[in-house]
């Protein structure tokens, strides 16, 4: 197992490698820096625009802002933001909570929907709460994001006034923060129990055929023991591997959401960094991202193992 663990986190390094580059060269592709971005396109003083761009280093070539960016990275600075002049890795680290905190609540939204949905589903199929359940997968995953986040401001913060249209409030365990939390994490969830939901609907359809599944009905186990003991565990590996992929991405998906409920995360931090041009809070928050979804792909590896033995016997 240990061994499997480390072949995995040395495929990393190719991944993270090939993210930074690209990273690195694709903002510079956006028309415009920092320095048109702070005076405007239409400044007219050449000698204080070529003076900041000395300053941020722009007038070096395109190889060795990236090799010096590059030789800091490898040291673990990700360097300071152009607009700031903050560190890049603090100005992730205050954002970075809100956005985990969102993203959690969604997958938390989405798991408590889409599995008890999914259960229902197989154990009746063809039934009426089987056609119910995909038809309302089915309008889960036709809903953009934006458009029920859009949605469910009109009804429950505009016509009826039970929740805010938008904000945060610093964490704590109290309705004053949760309802701020409420509407952007069910915006997100939705559309992620759809996939969830008709993943484990599949999943556990497929393991109910099964011969275990017949022998331990033919013991005379209830239903339910059967279900849950013997059938769902089994079915939960594919289920597994779609949360693990949403959890991931989640991070990086939420732009859209927080633009919406102006959610104070990554993903207006980096919508900030583009329209700014600053270039290492754009190219650090990327990485940031990516080094996560590696992450979480790591923990669905390991709880493969833990969820089949047989996994475990081949590692």
């Amino acid at each position: 197992m240990i061994r499997a663990v480390g072949f995995r986190l040395a495929s990393v390094v190719p991944v993270l490698l090939g993210i930074s580059v690209i990273s690195f060269f694709l903002i510079r592709l956006v028309p415009g820096d920092v320095v048109s971005s702070i005076l405007g396109q239409d400044y007219g003083d050449p000698e204080l625009e070529a003076s900041m761009r000395e300053y941020f280093g722009l007038d070096r070539p395109v190889h060795e802002q990236f090799g010096s960016w590059f030789t800091s990275l490898i040291q673990g600075d990700l360097g300071h933001s152009m607009r700031t002049g903050r560190p890049v890795t603090e100005e992730i680290l205050d954002r970075f909570p809100q956005t985990l905190e969102l993203a959690l609540a969604a997958l938390l939204v989405s798991v408590a929907i889409s599995i008890p949905l999914g259960v229902i589903s197989a154990t009746r199929r063809n039934g009426v709460l089987d056609t119910g359940s995909r038809l309302i997968s089915l309008i889960g995953l036709s809903l953009p994001n934006f458009w029920l986040g859009i949605l469910l401001v009109l009804v429950f913060s505009v016509h009826l006034s039970w929740l805010p249209s938008g904000g945060y409030t610093p964490f704590a365990f109290s309705w004053d923060h949760f309802k701020y939390l409420l509407l952007p994490a069910v915006t997100l969830g939705t559309s992620l129990a759809a996939v969830t939901m008709r993943m484990t609907r599949s999943a556990l359809l497929e393991v109910l055929n099964q011969e275990y599944v017949r022998t331990a009905r033919s013991k005379g186990l209830r239903e339910i023991v059967v279900i849950n003991r013997h059938a769902l565990r089994n079915a939960l590996i594919p289920v597994v591997t779609v949360i693990g992929i949403q959890t991931g991405a989640l991070l990086g998906g939420t732009v859209v959401i927080e633009q919406v409920f102006s959610w104070p995360g990554l993903g207006t931090l980096v919508i900030r960094a583009i329209s700014q041009r600053d270039y290492p809070l754009v190219q650090g928050t990327i990485l940031f991202l990516a080094v996560f979804y590696v992450v979480v792909n790591l923990i669905v590896d390991l709880i493969y193992l833990y969820l089949d033995p047989r996994l475990r016997h081949d590692a």
